[in-house]
């Protein structure tokens, strides 16, 4: 019975919820309530809407329940009054309230915000510090002031061959017409070096070896020379240069000493007194790299810029009071035909510097083409130089001699005590030669025979070599891993360089590296087969790295890019700068370095600038101020990070 009874129990009050006075008591409940809660809401004049966006942006605790939650206290009504209606109060002066924000009341940035009370003298001490001088005013030797360079103009014709140099502006009868004097701070070049009329893309190259386009080079003293039509002579709208016997030539050297090995032992080679670089032109094939030297004012001028002009590794270089810029041991072979040295004067100071660039074991070839090119007294003086010099004359025969330098200094040290010329002292470093004079001494090989311990090509590309421990660097220990982590980097940035810009289609031939470091720019260009060569540039403002990028197998040279490069126009068809003018701008006007890039590329050639994104700001002004045209890029670290890269194409 009981459920039935509670079925009869929940009727009751269904019947009770459905009576007229409970309904017309709960109505009026509801309509009270209602009312008081209007009342109290229009009665506060400040309405709590703000509290919700509030609520938004605060976190709650962790130790936040329902348990513990206690609502605001609201505060006690406003009495209502009736406000009369006045203005509202005039804001304070700018002599009261000084506006120290960087951003104005409308959220837009302003130039002439207040930042207080400061030392002057602070904070100029720490923009030069970080960034250089980037003052209001231009300072003479570094200065750049963003946002006021406007386009450069274009010089003179008479200057489309300029050197800065070497053609310094004054007048020949007060140079040394082969001496080396750069122009006075604030007076070198402030425009762009034009091109020749009509000059037109270079011929690629292998083609370029036997041909180039007159236009490009249009000065025939050379061709009008008496024998100078042997090496180059003109046919139509080029220059053709005949293959002469040269195969032959190597040939004949490779048999007369097969142990030279050419591009297996024998990899990095100088050729002095060049010619129009015929000598490396041929060697290329046979996998070594010559360096082509020559001076600037010779008899038969620009020998050098027809060698460049055919895509052979050449630059302007002399022997004559200063070293050349290379490390000591650099070739393993020093080659000279019928080049106009004397070699036993002033003491044998020109071949005493032939013995500091030659590698440990390496030859010396000089050839004399006809018997006139040496008469016989400076032949016996030669012999007798050469034998103090403790070379070994292994073979010569067809006016052909090939000597051949000791492994150690253990000839030198067994001589005579008053037998000239004697070892250098041991406080001098062979490889300084940044404006150091020649001299008259034998300079010392290592004890621990670096530099004379090279393995073969292609091995020496990737193997550290031993010269990597004796520059002067921080780091010690780890040297041989920051070499592997260098040569991997620069890998994996030249591939992707290959690969997004299609390299391979460009056929560039002479490439230059500004900041080359270990080469490993050059040396990932060898193992991706782009058929070029790299001139690795070492700046005097870091460690001095040559060594290690000869000991590779790669050729480069020691410079000051506060300085002009020496090299004629157009000489290169890209340039990389890595790094380079965030280290550089502290020291050098980044204009002028600007402007010198642009003198020595060639019309159609490119650069790629990676750098801190405030230099890479600065330099893509100048850049196209210069008339280049520019992208820039993300760094491969993402959009986020501080370096990007800047691609630059001089067009026709």
């Amino acid at each position: 019975m009981l459920p039935f009874t509670r079925a009869s129990s929940s009727s009751d009050h269904f019947s009770l919820a459905k009576s007229p006075a409970f309904v017309k008591f709960t109505a009026f409940t509801l309509l009270s309530l209602s009312i008081f809660f209007l009342v109290r809401y229009f009665s506060d004049p400040f309405p709590k809407w703000s509290s919700s966006f509030s609520n938004l942006t605060t976190a709650p605790t962790k130790n936040s329940s329902a348990d513990t939650y206690q609502p605001p206290v609201s505060p006690p009504p406003l009495p209502t009054v009736s406000l009369p209606s006045v203005a509202p109060p005039a804001r304070p002066t700018r002599d009261f309230l000084e506006r120290t924000g960087i951003i104005d009341e409308n959220g837009v940035m302003v130039l002439d915000f207040i930042v207080g009370d400061y030392d002057e003298s602070l904070l100029g001490t720490a923009v030069n510090a970080s960034w250089g001088v980037r003052g209001a005013d231009r300072d003479e030797t570094r200065g750049f002031v963003k946002g006021k360079i406007g386009k450069f103009g274009v010089c003179d014709q008479s200057l489309s061959q300029y050197i800065p140099c070497l053609d310094n502006m004054q007048p020949l009868s007060q140079l040394n017409l082969s001496g080396r004097r750069c122009p006075e701070t604030g007076k070198g070049l402030d425009c762009v070096v034009p091109r020749p009329k009509g000059y037109t893309f270079r011929v690629p190259w292998p083609k370029s070896r036997d041909e180039v386009w007159y236009s490009n080079i249009p000065h025939t003293s050379l061709v009008d020379a008496n024998g100078g039509q042997i090496l180059v002579s003109k046919k139509e709208k080029k220059y053709i240069f005949p293959e002469r016997g040269m195969e032959q030539y190597l040939d004949q050297i490779s048999t007369m000493v097969p142990e030279i090995s050419f591009g297996k032992k024998t990899r990095v080679v100088l050729d002095i007194d060049c010619g129009v670089g015929s000598f490396g032109a041929y060697l290329a094939k046979r996998n070594v790299v010559t360096l082509s030297i020559s001076p600037r004012k010779d008899a038969n001028a620009n020998q050098i810029q027809f060698a460049l002009e055919r895509g052979v590794s050449a630059m302007i270089a002399g022997l004559e009071t200063h070293r050349l810029m290379f490390p000591s041991q650099a070739f393993e072979l020093i080659h000279c035909s019928r080049c106009r040295v004397n070699w036993t004067d002033n003491g044998g100071v020109l071949l005493l510097e032939v013995n500091r660039l030659m590698r440990a074991g390496g030859y010396f070839v000089l050839a004399l083409q006809q018997p006139a090119d040496m008469p016989d007294k400076l032949e016996k003086e030669m012999e007798d130089l050469a034998g103090r010099l403790c070379w070994e004359l292994v073979k010569g025969e067809g006016g052909i001699a090939i000597w051949k330098k000791p492994l150690n200094n253990s000839c030198y040290v067994n001589r005579r005590p008053t037998a000239t010329p004697s070892l250098c002292g041991t406080d001098d470093d062979p490889d300084y030669v940044w404006y150091v004079n020649m001299k008259t001494c034998i300079a010392r090989l290592p004890e621990n025979g670096y530099g004379s311990n090279v393995t073969e090509w292609p091995a020496r590309l990737k193997y550290p070599p031993d010269r990597l421990f004796s520059i002067e660097m921080d780091a010690i220990l780890s040297r041989k891993e920051i070499y592997r982590a260098d040569t991997n980097y620069m890998n994996d940035l030249a591939r992707g360089y290959i690969n997004a810009f299609h390299w391979k289609t460009l056929v560039f031939r002479n490439i230059m590296d500004m900041k080359a470091g270990y080469g490993g720019f050059g040396a990932a260009l060898v193992d991706n087969e782009i058929d070029c060569w790299v001139m690795n540039v070492v700046p005097v403002s870091g460690p001095n790295t040559l060594p290690v990028i000869y000991d590779r197998g790669l050729i480069g040279v020691l410079h000051d890019w506060c300085e002009p490069f020496d090299t004629y126009p157009r000489s290169y068809d890209l340039l990389n700068a890595n790094g380079l003018f965030s280290v550089e701008k502290n020291r050098c006007n980044i204009s002028n370095i600007v402007l010198e890039m642009d003198r020595i590329l060639r019309p159609g050639g490119r650069v790629y600038i990676r750098d801190l994104t405030p230099t890479i700001d600065e330099v893509q002004e100048l850049t196209e101020a210069v008339g280049w045209v520019t992208f820039r890029y993300d760094d491969s670290e993402g959009p986020h990070s501080n370096w990007k890269l800047l691609t630059c194409e001089k067009r026709m």
